[in-house]
């Protein structure tokens, strides 16, 4: 006796079209249509991070910030970040959707809080929020990408990446967190990290360990991290 073959008709292009399609729950500007895609429902303009559109609908202009933009200030800062830090504003009246190889997105709303952010964790920004591109001290001799980091203070919505699921660490007087810069996302404004080089560690892995680079909170606050080292450690630079 042959048996029945499997019913696949929930493999028909109209259930894929179905539970595949887009939806619209009206959450304002930011909403997520899955947990590594993001729709902005623009009515105004907001900042996105360069490259990050994937699509859009509607009557939208983007524009990629300029090194005046923010200031002759700017200027010096843009030259060393290079393209890393770059945003795109995102302006007119529509729907725009953006990812970033697939990292997952969180969302936060600032209330005249203040977070630094990894400049290439950075997705998408509210217009109302105020940012600055910082580089971290002595990052220049120590990593080979991750150079800057961008400060965001304000009220209003930002999104930021990360791969797989983040990790928020407590920093409290008396208890320091040391992190790897590649698996470091954010932390708190109120933080000021410095970089460490673990001798004896770098010793015992080799001279192309990233381990041997940490990041040393100090405070208090808090700092992401993620389960994954995004950028390479170049050690020789840093001990050379």
């Amino acid at each position: 006796m042959t048996e029945n073959p499997a019913d696949d008709s929930r493999y028909t292009l109209d259930e894929f079209l179905k539970s595949s399609a887009e939806v619209n729950r009206g959450q304002g500007l930011f909403e997520l249509e899955t947990e590594r895609l993001l729709e902005l429902n623009l009515d105004g303009q907001a900042w996105i991070k360069m490259g990050a559109m994937v699509a859009y609908r509607g009557d939208v202009k983007f524009t990629r910030e300029g090194v005046l933009d923010r200031g002759v200030g700017n200027l010096l800062k843009k030259a060393v970040t290079g393209e890393g830090a770059a945003l795109t504003k995102a302006e007119g009246s529509g729907k725009v959707y953006v990812a970033d190889k697939g990292k997952k997105i969180s969302i936060i709303q600032l209330q005249g809080e203040e977070i630094v952010v990894n400049g290439s964790d950075l997705l998408a920004c509210d217009a109302t929020i105020n940012y600055d591109i910082s580089l971290m001290k002595k990052m220049g001799a120590m990593l080979a990408g991750g150079l800057f980091n961008v400060r965001l203070q304000g009220q209003g919505l930002i999104a930021i990446t990360s791969h797989y699921d983040p990790l928020v660490l407590s920093v409290t007087a008396g208890q320091p967190v040391y992190t790897d810069p590649s698996a470091t996302v954010a932390w708190s404004g109120s933080l000021n990290p410095e970089f460490k080089t673990d001798v004896s560690l770098k010793t015992f892995l080799g001279r192309g360990s990233g381990e041997s680079i940490q990041m040393a909170f100090q405070g208090d606050g808090f700092v992401v991290v993620q389960p994954y080292e995004e950028t390479i450690i170049n050690t020789q630079q840093a001990t050379g």
